[in-house]
């Protein structure tokens, strides 16, 4: 059964230690994803961006898909199924669709805007039951076409934001989608700090997880991030084993152009990417 993400959170910020949010695309994104979060006994969130939600037929068939897939496979491991990056539409459909979580990414409208638009959709998701995360100062790189420069999000608009009531909070801290450019100048730990101070208990969401290194990982959960986001790493190493695949010549070996036989070294990789992930995160064995 899918289950908010408030409770995980809450949780991590107390242990010190981060939950993974890994973005689903496919039915074999989601099931590597899940088969390793039960191995490793421990929680999950799958990031749902609205292009993907396209891809994949609309949020009603992401959520039959993933309910079906916890109660075929016994998913036993608290998993939340979060839409990543939602406008105001998007989240409301999102909340109609059974999602257990949301986004509602208004940090490219005014400040004003942002919180009366956050404060409505978190009486939304609240009603039903679900957690929300908002967003103060763009993620750098692009998302599903917006495209950030990795600004850091002022301390004191991430309070309002999160006075709101609602569950954790997404800070820009000169962090980006996709890969990072050799000239990237790192993560503001004095801007995280200066938001931690101000937000207390607030567990707080690192976007743009890919790439970044395990020492400035380590060192964002010490100062309250409990939720990292990561994509672009998975769809990386899902390309490389199935190049890998198809120049060794497997698939024209027998039935080796069957899409199980094709796709199975890149649901591996995909497998192999997030275990490493909830390793460095701390999130192993906390199910």
């Amino acid at each position: 059964m899918l289950v908010s993400a408030k409770e995980m959170l809450d949780k991590a910020k107390a242990g010190h230690y981060a939950v993974g949010q890994f973005n689903i695309n496919n039915l074999e994104w989601t099931k590597a994803v899940l088969q390793t979060a039960q191995e490793l006994n421990s929680p999950v969130i799958l990031g749902v961006s609205e292009g993907a939600g396209k891809y994949m037929c609309g949020y009603k068939t992401v959520v039959g898909m993933v309910n079906g897939m916890l109660e075929e496979m016994n998913i036993t491991v608290p998993v939340a199924l979060h839409l990543d990056h939602g406008s105001y539409d998007a989240c409301y459909k999102c909340i109609e669709a059974g999602f257990s979580s949301i986004m509602f990414d208004g940090s490219h409208y005014a400040i004003e805007e942002n919180v009366a638009k956050t404060k409505e959709l978190v009486a939304a998701a609240h009603e039903k039951g679900l957690s929300i995360e908002a967003e103060v100062g763009s993620i750098g790189g692009e998302e599903d076409g917006v495209i950030g420069m990795g600004e850091c999000a002022d301390p004191q608009e991430c309070k309002m934001i999160a006075d709101l009531g609602i569950d954790f909070l997404a800070a820009g801290i000169g962090n980006i989608h996709g890969k990072y450019p050799a000239n990237w100048k790192g993560l503001s730990f004095e801007t995280l700090d200066a938001i931690q101070q101000l937000t207390g208990d607030m567990p707080l969401v690192l976007h743009g997880g890919t790439g970044i290194p395990e020492d400035m990982i380590k060192k964002a959960i010490s100062l309250g991030v409990s939720k990292i986001n990561v994509n672009t790493e998975c769809q990386l190493s899902f390309a490389a084993a199935t190049r890998k695949y198809v120049e060794e010549g497997k698939d024209l070996e027998g039935k080796g152009f069957d899409p199980r036989k094709l796709l199975a070294p890149g649901a591996q990789a995909i497998k192999d990417t997030v275990k490493e992930k909830m390793e460095m995160f701390g999130s192993v064995g906390k199910a």
